[in-house]
């Protein structure tokens, strides 16, 4: 597994990422960490790997796109010195461009995405042992829907910049894919957005196959 002992592990985001963490640090017993995918990768991890030591933090928060990540990047990930940074934004980049339609101001167009998420990349790399990139996601299996489209855009922009910086990449969306070959949207989040345990099973399952995770 490419974590190694006393690795301290940052996970930031969006609303999924937060998951009803502790403020002002997702960290600790008693839900700290939230109830989504986070806490389930650092279960797992203290279940399978406890002699590694590893040291999760959630700093996801809800509501956020990359230009509020952006804001709080030196509180919330540089002055952390994580050894290892997972970054998961974009939903509500695309989000309010479809539920908010006649308010741009809280739009954030790709090119303003993928712009700022390469430069917090950019200035990040220098930081840190290693880095995962994981797309957004919209959990509807209809590519033409109108949404699904636009987050597939976000996600490709993603994937460019794992690429041009040597990062792990996590397709979420891939990862959904798979589940609903076999189960309804709702079956996963009522919103196609907000996923219950399962999905975010799924996406901690799809983030520890990326660090090399031994199941």
């Amino acid at each position: 597994m490419k974590l190694t002992k006393n690795t301290k592990l940052v996970m930031i985001g969006d609303s999924i990422t937060d998951a009803g963490r502790a403020q002002p640090v997702g960290e600790g017993m008693g839900g700290a960490l939230g109830s989504g995918y986070v806490s389930l990768v650092d279960a797992l991890l203290g279940a399978t790997r406890p002699d590694l030591g590893i040291r999760v933090i959630n700093m996801g928060t809800s509501g956020n796109t990359v230009r509020d990540l952006a804001a709080r990047w030196q509180r919330d990930v540089l002055g952390l010195k994580p050894d290892w940074l997972s970054v998961m934004i974009g939903i509500n980049d695309v989000w309010r461009q479809f539920d908010s339609p006649t308010r741009p101001e809280r739009h954030v167009p790709l090119d303003e995405y993928e712009r700022t998420l390469d430069d917090l990349v950019t200035r990040t790399l220098p930081a840190v042992t290693g880095l995962v990139l994981m797309t957004p996601f919209y959990i509807e299996p209809n590519t033409q829907d109108l949404m699904r489209a636009q987050m597939d855009r976000y996600g490709a922009a993603v994937k460019r910049l794992a690429q041009k910086h040597n990062a792990l990449f996590v397709d979420t969306q891939a990862a959904f894919n798979a589940v609903l070959a076999h189960l309804y949207p709702a079956t996963l989040a009522w919103d196609r957005v907000h996923p219950g345990l399962t999905g975010h099973m799924v996406l901690a399952r799809a983030f520890l196959r990326a660090v090399e995770f031994e199941w």
